[in-house]
């Protein structure tokens, strides 16, 4: 039995995030939001598999739990998948 999704307005640092295969890629070090306009642009995920953190677009988010972001991709990809974070989200 999984919990209830929530909001990406809960997402906290420290968070658990896991590729789509339920392994853990990282943590959550940022959520990347415009609250005034309620855009949820994405999250950076600290170190895990990576010595660097990674920008998540927000379309690539597949399931937010309370205390855990499951990702569309495996975590074997995840490296390939999701660009090192430059301070800016790509574009």
């Amino acid at each position: 039995m999984s919990a209830d999704p929530v909001s990406y307005l809960l997402i906290e640092r420290g968070w658990e995030v896991v590729g789509s295969d339920g392994e853990r890629v990282g943590e959550v070090d940022e959520v990347l939001a415009d609250l005034n306009a309620d855009i949820f642009d994405g999250l950076t995920v600290g170190p895990g598999l990576t010595k660097s953190p990674r920008y998540v677009p927000s379309e690539r988010v597949a399931q937010i739990h309370d205390g855990r972001v499951v990702l569309d991709a495996p975590s074997e990809s995840f490296e390939e998948e999701f660009p090192e974070w430059t301070g800016a989200p790509p574009g």
